[in-house]
């Protein structure tokens, strides 16, 4: 009987299958498997060919210091870990329509010095493009287009001449390599092109950047191999409905992950914001109940933002919460913490919570926030005026210690800041405590309540 030259392929995870099914046995998708062609079967055993010898170094060599690039743009460079790395892969993920090219044709002008960088796009033609760089003015900056999508003739097109500095693929999902009968955007096709891609960037010291698609979910569209092949992965989030942009880091091999940068979508395009605290903050009213603002950090940067609360009479059995830029999960762990350890009832009411500005948040840190801005709602009243707060709660109602307080407190008293609910903590050596700056230090949720109940604003409260 003769083998199938096909195969299924699962568009999700990458695992074949000899025939098609509704549901993939690795990851459970349904509808994922898509026929492509098989690759041919390898050889048994190494048989007479022998491999080339690889060579071994220690550890303790003279490790060569990787140059980077800088774009000018600080905010790209913070996530980059301080600019671009000659040789290296980025690949930037984002809803569609959040600015992803936007964003990488202004880096693409910004970094033209004396040899122009390469754009190459596969979704748009030459003319679109350039009515983009018009309306960003950037009409005569040192930037090359091209439209394509095959990968063999844009190899042979950069390996022709002096390398440019940085290459823009828009988008990965658009390019294809004639060897492989699959369609493009499938998950051979990703991986073999972005492989063809990579390797010739780090043969000719190019810096690539790479355009990914995301699916429904929010993730990178093709096989999560990618993301392993790569040397940066960086996300572009936002909402639209919002004029504010972030671009996090999730990988980065040249530097530390969880770095933010934060621009503002602008008719000019991306502006950078080098404040972003006081851009979250702005509109923001001191007399509102079921509002409280967190002093978090995004990587090395502290961020406050404000965070929103209501709740109301539900007249369903099953009350609704809802959370916007944190996770539900958790926030119905912190309803029940207060139910249980602290009498706040709130099983016949729907709960909503919302983190201003688009950001999202993931530390526990902003646990203490959270709850003041439940408590502010349940209680009728405003949190103290010009307060921060933050802190982790844990499921006995305790109040713990977070990482770099100092570096919390410092931000808030920059923004004009006088007080701090915040948990005990031990003050470094040679620390001082912020000029003007109120600390309330606590230990468990019921002091959180009780300075609700009896702050008046001008009443001395424990101290750090």
């Amino acid at each position: 009987m003769a083998k199938s030259t096909t195969q299924y392929v699962c568009q999700q995870c990458g695992a074949a299958h000899r025939k098609w099914t509704g549901r993939c046995d690795a990851c459970g998708a349904w509808n994922s498997l898509a026929e492509e062609a098989a690759p041919p079967s390898a050889p048994k055993g190494l048989g007479a060919a022998k491999g080339r010898r690889i060579a071994f170094h220690d550890l303790d060599g003279a490790a060569e210091i990787t140059p980077r690039r800088v774009t000018g743009i600080a905010e790209f460079d913070r996530v980059c870990g301080g600019g671009l790395v000659g040789g290296s892969a980025i690949l930037v993920g984002g809803d569609p329509g959040i600015g992803k090219s936007t964003l990488l044709l202004q880096v693409s002008a910004a970094l033209g010095g004396d040899a122009p960088c390469a754009y190459i796009t596969g979704e748009e033609s030459i003319d679109q493009v350039r009515l983009r760089a018009s309306r960003l003015d950037l009409a005569t900056a040192p930037v090359r287009l091209a439209t394509a999508t095959s990968v063999r003739d844009i190899v042979a097109s950069l390996d022709t001449g002096d390398p440019p500095p940085a290459a823009v693929i828009d988008s990965i999902q658009t390019m294809y390599l004639d060897n492989l009968d699959s369609a493009p955007g499938t998950v051979g096709q990703v991986r073999a092109s972005a492989l063809e891609l990579i390797r010739l960037a780090k043969r000719l010291g190019t810096t690539l950047l790479l355009v990914g698609h995301v699916t429904k979910e929010g993730t990178i569209a093709g096989p999560r191999v990618l993301e392993h092949m790569v040397d940066t992965v960086l996300y572009f989030e936002g909402d639209r409905g919002h004029q504010f942009r972030i671009l996090r880091a999730v990988k980065n091999r040249f530097g530390a992950t969880d770095e933010i940068g934060v621009f503002e979508m602008s008719e000019r395009g991306l502006v950078e914001v080098p404040n972003p605290s006081a851009l979250f903050l702005a509109g923001r009213r001191d007399d509102v109940t079921g509002a409280s603002v967190f002093a978090g950090l995004e990587g090395s940067r502290p961020v406050l933002v404000e965070i929103q609360s209501l709740i109301a009479p539900s007249p369903m059995s099953t009350p609704r919460r809802a959370a916007v830029g944190w996770d539900g999960g958790r926030l119905s762990m912190l309803l029940a913490v207060l139910e249980a350890r602290c009498g706040v009832s709130m099983g016949g009411h729907e709960v909503y919570l919302n983190v201003a500005g688009g950001l999202r948040i993931g530390e526990p840190a902003a646990d203490l926030a959270v709850a003041a801005a439940l408590v502010s709602s349940v209680v009728g009243r405003p949190a103290p005026s010009g307060c921060v707060v933050f802190g982790e709660i844990g499921l006995a109602g305790e109040v713990r210690a977070v990482g770099r307080p100092e570096t919390r407190l410092k931000e808030a008293a920059k923004l004009g800041f006088t007080r701090a609910i915040m948990p005990r903590w031990t003050r470094r050596d040679g620390t001082p405590e912020p000029a003007g700056l109120r600390v309330d230090a606590i230990d468990h949720l019921d002091e959180l309540l009780r300075l609700f109940e009896n702050d008046r604003g001008d009443e001395p409260g424990p101290r750090a």
